[in-house]
């Protein structure tokens, strides 16, 4: 082993996942923090639901929300249900799921099933175009409607599109829609006047995005055909590991780096963390840990951006001086084969089965939340901008208009940004020149993340030209995700925001407002939040889809 590297656990001792920082500043953040945290019992304490840990003011919700650490055990009892509800659709030819959830209630589900190879469709868009693709081959759909509370929007908004769906193609739709919801909430209430096929209930002492192993993650996950047995099997197995006051516990170990990996010539902490996977064996899972990671720590200034990249982006192979690099490589791979980090002053690169890399990485994150001084169990800034599209939809105002228009795109930006910008090219650059060298910029598009995929690629190249962090949002998605470090974390960012009008707009029952006027309405509201935070906002509007992200996409890829 080299003397910039280590590895936890500790060679005797059995493990089923493992845990490699490397690089000076990582192995500094481990000796600095990991003896501490031993001492004060803080594996321990977490495993027995100290609300304490994180300080008084966060007591009162931190006694509240620690359930998920003992959820390979308690969530047992929702396998034998899930496997007979499986049979029972696959017995009346019902064996595609869709998946009605946002955030927590859909980010779990979509990494467990591409990783164990299984179709779900998961619908957590208000696009028309997506929401519409989603409304085929009925006869053999069930939806899985997922939320704590039956108050998304969003969710409510697809529950109602399919159950009209369901009603004109002559299918009973009490029998193919299941929900999933927090007992006594109105969602359970409203579900079981209504008749639905079943209701399952979840913890409610679990926020969303600790909910992987809870009902939200395990029910859709197993109707489409995961054994979600064996991934309960799996966080067991590690779960007393993470529990123990030692050295070689790797959730104290990541949290360490994670939280404590110390900036040169400062006493601040890293607080970029750049995934990329190494063929891993699991699919998307730093789109679930992005969550976990931005809403548990991204607030009162300050916290954790994750960023999503690929092995070969700047933001990996050439990464700042306040950035952590995590590498998730494929299962059993240890130090001597896993890929390190030469070419990185902190770095950790991870291992692990699926199940129990979910217990990992929220013990990691909690722990981090203590190192960094926030709690981990809040997220104050997520609900402002469900409040500003709440609040435009009830009285639409009218357009603003447009500072310039270049060809099919429109362009709008915060007061000051643009200067004398009039074409997308320089509007990109009169944002970029507002990036701060410890920043990072924000894609945020409104679109279909499905048929308009070939935008994401725009990531890498703003990554090196910037040569700084770049993450890529899908809207709304994102505002369950990192839209509440947007608002709550460091004021270093600049954000480019992506809409667009819809050729075909799609209407939601009974309500007042369409998909079209919804995603509309929810991207407005996110841009006025920032701007209020005085984060430099610079959106692009396309009346021409395809011809107008054609030449998006050369802008930013140039």
């Amino acid at each position: 082993m080299s003397d910039d590297s280590a590895v936890w656990p500790a060679d005797d001792v059995a493990a089923d996942v493992t845990v490699t920082p490397a690089g000076p500043d990582a192995l500094k953040a481990v000796e600095k923090h990991v003896a501490t945290l031993v001492s004060d019992r803080v594996a321990s304490r977490i495993a027995q639901k100290d609300p304490t840990l994180w300080g008084e003011a966060a007591v009162s919700e931190a006694s509240v929300r620690l359930g998920w650490v003992g959820l390979a055990d308690s969530s047992r009892p929702l396998v034998e249900p899930i496997e007979s509800l499986r049979a029972e659709l696959l017995a009346e030819g019902v064996d595609r799921v869709v998946l009605a959830g946002m955030g927590g209630s859909s980010l779990a589900p979509e990494v467990i099933t591409k990783t164990a190879g299984v179709e779900l469709v998961v619908l957590d868009t208000t696009d028309p175009g997506q929401v519409r693709s989603a409304l085929v081959e009925l006869e053999r759909t069930v939806v899985v409607v997922s939320s704590k509370s039956g108050g998304t929007v969003e969710t409510d908004s697809q529950r109602r599109v399919f159950e009209a769906a369901f009603t004109a193609a002559g299918i009973d739709a009490k029998r193919r829609i299941v929900v999933v919801t927090d007992p006594g909430s109105p969602l359970e209430k409203a579900s079981a006047e209504a008749g639905y096929r079943a209701v399952f209930s979840a913890d409610p002492t679990i926020g969303g995005r600790y909910s992987a192993l809870t009902a939200f993650g395990l029910v859709p996950s197993g109707l489409a055909g995961v054994d979600v047995g064996a991934l309960l099997d799996e966080a067991a197995a590690v779960s007393d590991q993470l529990a123990e006051d030692t050295e070689s516990n790797p959730g104290l170990v990541l949290g360490a780096v994670l939280g404590g990996s110390p900036t040169p010539g400062s006493n601040g902490f890293r607080d970029k963390i750049v995934f990329a996977d190494y063929g891993s064996g699991i699919s998307g899972f730093g789109d679930w840990a992005e969550q976990l990671i931005a809403e548990s720590t991204g607030k009162e200034g300050t916290g954790l951006l994750p960023v999503v990249a690929s092995p070969n982006a700047p933001d990996v192979t050439t990464p700042g001086d306040d950035t952590v690099v995590v590498r998730l490589a494929p299962i059993g791979s240890d130090s001597t084969t896993a890929p390190t980090a030469t070419d990185a002053a902190a770095s950790v690169t991870v291992n692990g089965p699926l199940g129990a890399q979910f217990l990992l990485w929220e013990y990691a994150t909690s722990v981090a939340g203590r190192l960094v001084g926030i709690n981990p169990f809040d997220q104050p800034d997520v609900e402002s901008a469900k409040v500003a599209a709440r609040g435009l939809l009830d009285a639409t105002p009218e357009p603003t208009p447009a500072d310039a228009v270049d060809g099919g795109i429109e362009i709008r930006a915060t007061p000051g940004l643009l200067g004398g910008a009039t074409t997308v090219e320089a509007a990109v650059d009169a944002l970029l020149a507002q990036l701060p060298g410890r920043g990072y910029l924000a894609v945020m598009a409104y679109l279909d993340r499905l048929a308009e995929s070939e935008l994401e690629g725009v990531r890498d190249p703003l990554a090196q030209r910037t040569n700084r962090p770049v993450t890529f949002g899908w809207g709304p998605r994102f505002l369950h995700s990192t839209g509440q470090f947007h608002k709550g974390g460091a004021p270093v960012g600049v954000y480019l925001q992506i809409t667009a009008d819809n050729a075909k707009d799609l209407e939601i029952p009974d309500r007042p407002f369409t998909f079209g006027k919804l995603i509309g309405a929810q991207a407005a509201g996110d841009a006025g939040v920032l701007a209020q935070h005085d984060r430099p906002v610079l959106r692009l509007h396309l009346t021409d889809r395809e011809a107008g992200l054609k030449k998006l996409i050369q802008v930013l890829s140039r």
